[in-house]
């Protein structure tokens, strides 16, 4: 198999640790004042607009040679709550994973809703959007590829119609999350938010964002079965190989894993609201979750020991990025130019409306999502600039969190570098060249709806 010129991820971000380390002999040092903001207990620092100063080169020093090198244990070490976070989450879903209560739901959905192509599409973007949204599925998606084009196929519609369906529901889910414990949360630990606030506004923005992607589906749908001709996959062969899976009954043990998910989910909701859950309670309440889904279907010590440490192995990759992701802000951070990359864009927005600034933002997310396409890394690579920035621009933090998801989550949908969008692709052996045509202009539509949103939130000073 031939390997991809394209560097990979963690090749990625740690070349823009040594270049941070690089540009650290270019930009001056310099720092803003800074205040605290909020109410006892839940305060946060924030800059102070116009406090910008240059320092003077008795008051810092020169990082060392090999300072990049000593940045990557530091950043793991200062992100190690969500590093931690991500471990647990992954064992917790990796449990429930393993009692084949996801399988079965999307399985019985497929099964239910597959007579018409308006209930199958509408219904199975409405699950993925939701499982992305919650607990940040994706991976999980790809078992349904060849089951969902098996279907797609039978009721005379096209293995675009079946990548569709998955991937632009995820990427829904992704862009506008609610509780997504990989984005979402991880940026709103950096912007200093509370974790899952502002999640009314982010479901609203899911309604439109679905309708859009449900239409541009069912638009393409109709062609190709009224000529079938058009289909963008029409010269490729389908004609084995897309079995279903051995096992996706829903079994009343099944039933109660998901109904015990639900159960999670609202008390999730609920502990951040009226008790401040973080991080830690988080984390135990999805420890317990698995151990739940573990008793309900009678999963053995071992074997729920075993899903556990495969579910957390499958995170690792995610884990080093987080922590090489953070290495950039520690080499910022001690060459103290972070302040100074800052005020750098705060001048080239200087003087635009609040709106506009947060449409840039998200436009630059979009394209550092083309580089770092792990939505945990790019919020540790962006937010720690884009959260300050927000106060100088006169948007809220909460907004700017929303721009990263938006940059994120659609971009997803599209970019080459993103190794899921990939693998889906070849499973579902659709070239990407005619995605790409596919997705370009819902992608357009997607775009303006974000854009209106972003707006739509500085309006109503979103998370004040």
């Amino acid at each position: 198999m031939k390997s991809s010129r394209f560097p990979d991820s963690l090749v990625l971000l740690f070349s823009l640790v040594v270049a941070a380390q690089l540009l650290s002999y270019v930009l001056p040092a310099g720092e803003f004042d800074r205040q605290a903001v909020g109410e006892a207990g839940h305060t946060r620092e924030q800059v102070v607009p116009g406090s910008y100063e240059v320092l003077a080169d008795e008051e810092h020093e020169p990082l060392a040679p090999w300072a990049f090198l000593t940045a990557v244990p530091k950043g793991l070490a200062k992100a190690a709550d969500i590093i931690f976070f991500v471990f647990i989450i992954g064992g917790a879903i990796g449990v429930i994973r393993a009692t084949g209560a996801t399988d079965a739901l999307i399985g019985a959905a497929v099964k239910n809703l597959g007579g018409s192509p308006i209930v199958l599409v509408g219904g199975m973007v409405a699950l993925f959007t939701i499982g992305s949204s919650t607990i940040g599925m994706a991976e999980e998606y790809m078992p349904f590829i060849p089951l969902l084009v098996t279907m797609c196929i039978a009721l005379r519609l096209d293995a675009i119609v079946a990548m569709g369906i998955v991937y632009i529901g995820a990427g829904i889910g992704y862009g506008c999350a609610a509780l997504n414990p990989f984005t979402v949360i991880i940026a709103q630990d950096i912007a200093g938010l509370e974790p899952a606030s502002g999640w009314w506004f982010r479901c609203i923005l899911t309604v439109p964002c679905f309708i859009v992607g449900v239409h541009h589906i069912l638009r393409y749908a109709r062609r190709i079965q009224a000529d079938p001709s058009s289909s963008l996959v029409k010269n490729v062969d389908y004609s084995k190989g897309f079995d279903m899976p051995d096992d996706v009954r829903f079994t009343k043990k099944r039933a109660a894993v998901v109904a015990a998910f639900g159960a999670a989910v609202v008390l999730f909701v609920i502990g951040i609201e009226l008790w401040g859950w973080y991080l830690l309670e988080l984390s135990a309440l999805f420890t317990g979750l698995g151990l739940v889904a573990a008793l309900l279907t009678g999963m053995s010590p071992n074997r729920v020991a075993a899903e556990f440490k495969k579910g957390a192995g499958e995170l690792t990759t995610a884990a080093l990025l987080i922590g090489v992701a953070r290495a950039i802000q520690v080499v910022m951070n001690e060459a103290m130019i972070t302040d100074t990359v800052i005020n750098g864009i705060a001048t080239l927005l200087e003087g635009l409306p609040a709106a506009a600034a947060a449409i840039g933002m998200f436009l630059v997310q979009s394209l550092c999502n083309l580089f770092v396409p792990s939505g945990s890394g790019q919020a540790y690579v962006t937010m720690p600039i884009m959260a300050p920035l927000a106060d100088l621009t006169g948007v809220t933090r909460q907004t700017a969190v929303l721009a990263y998801q938006f940059g994120d989550g659609f971009t997803n949908m599209i970019i080459p570098t993103n190794a899921l969008l990939m693998g889906m692709l070849a499973l579902g052996r659709i070239p990407y060249q005619q995605w790409f045509r596919f997705i370009v202009p819902l992608l357009i539509k997607i775009y303006l709806v974000a854009m209106a949103g972003l707006v739509a939130a500085v309006l109503i000073g979103y998370g004040q």
